[in-house]
């Protein structure tokens, strides 16, 4: 059986070699750090906005998703002036939305208060909307040099096995505790290094699932390969049960035209594109579904016609099973004419050529590229 972890010490330095520590992570860094596009230049434009886009998204995705969005806004102004649907439409993909508004938020609150530079002090990157306690430190840790902790996901493990805590690291006291650790070990004349190396060590050595020991720099500090116990840290709390959905929604067309609406800015996906539909009532088909949620939000009587797809997307504990559907409308609709807007802010028909533009929740953009590979679809908006 292996030992039950003790209590954090007040301090590490009777617990290892702080000096010794610093000297091996930074070495491994220097020698295995990835060629990212953010570190390549530490503007601290391209830091904060590498940081917001890892939140939520694996490194390899937003590598590719950094690199489009910098071509397109270069620097904070592009940014400000951009349009909210551009900057979503860049975003397609990642999910969590609410980042990609967070940015021009900041980007609009750093023109009027910092005169367009992004702000240096600690307090002033913290205001900034989006910015929480790690990506404050992230940000001012990397761009700038100031030794300050930054503690995500991968840190919380490492230190999980460093210190061989057997509590999950999502409870409040025990990643207070690391977070103090985090900042003792810190190395205050390298701590773009000593953060960006913990980072790293989490995401290429200290994985998750299978910890790569033999190849850690640090495994001669670890308490949990110490003891054994290594595959059960961090230990983790009981994963939310998991929601299962199932949607319909129609593709309505008139004079070769599509029908889509914007969702409203109070609604879940603010401010993506879509087509009109909505979840299934108990006992309903897709099809009931569909003919109701189609009068409900638009006004519009319409009859399904052949079904497109079914496609299937996750969203935080949601598992959502969308039924794309052709409608047809019972009278001639006029795509001038003022819809039904109770379940959005925005509509209008655009040619199959523009859906490209719209940024789409992702179900409907998989559901917009079938769309556009089916080879009804040019039959279809003749017959509308």
């Amino acid at each position: 059986m292996p030992k039950k972890s003790p209590q954090l010490p007040a301090s590490l330095a009777g617990v290892l070699d702080i000096p010794a520590f610093r000297r091996a992570l930074l070495g491994w860094f220097a020698a295995s750090a990835r060629n990212l596009p953010w570190r390549r230049t530490l503007d601290p434009y391209h830091v904060w906005l590498s940081e917001i886009m890892l939140q939520q998204t694996q490194m390899d995705r937003a590598v590719d998703y950094f690199e489009r969005f910098i071509a397109r806004f270069p620097d904070l102004s592009s940014l400000d002036a951009g349009s909210e649907d551009e900057v979503l439409k860049l975003w397609e993909g990642l999910g969590y939305y609410t980042r990609a508004r967070n940015l021009r938020k900041a980007a609009r609150q750093v023109m009027e208060r910092h005169a367009g530079v992004f702000p240096r002090a600690h307090k002033d990157i913290r205001a900034l909307p989006g910015v929480g306690p790690y990506t404050a430190g992230a940000i001012a840790s990397v761009a700038y040099n100031d030794p300050l902790p930054a503690v995500d996901a991968n840190v919380l493990r490492v230190f999980s096995r460093l210190l061989d805590l057997d509590a999950p690291v999502d409870v409040p006291e025990v990643r207070r505790r690391i977070e103090a650790a985090a900042a003792e070990l810190l190395d205050p004349a390298d701590a773009r290094g000593f953060n960006q190396g913990l980072m790293e060590l989490g995401a290429l050595v200290c994985a998750p699932r299978k910890p790569d020991c033999p190849a850690c720099p640090v495994a001669g500090f670890c308490l949990a390969r110490e003891r054994g116990t290594q595959q059960s840290r961090p230990v983790l709390k009981p994963g939310p049960e998991i929601m299962r959905i199932h949607m319909a929604c129609g593709v309505l067309a008139s004079r070769g035209r599509l029908y889509i609406q914007k969702r409203r800015p109070d609604d879940v996906w603010p401010g993506l594109w879509e087509f009109p539909g909505g979840v299934l009532e108990q006992g309903e088909t897709p099809e009931e579904a569909l003919v109701r949620e189609l009068r409900e939000e638009t006004g519009l009587a319409v009859r399904p016609g052949a079904k497109i797809a079914v496609v299937r997307s996750s969203y935080t504990r949601y598992r959502i099973t969308l039924h794309g559907f052709f409608c047809h409308a019972g009278a001639q609709v006029d795509p001038e004419q003022s819809f039904c807007l109770n379940e959005a802010s925005e509509a209008r028909f655009v040619a199959p050529a523009e859906l490209s533009r719209f940024a789409f929740p992702s179900g409907h953009a998989r559901l917009v590229a079938k769309l556009l590979t089916d080879l009804r679809l040019d039959a279809f908006l003749s017959a509308c």
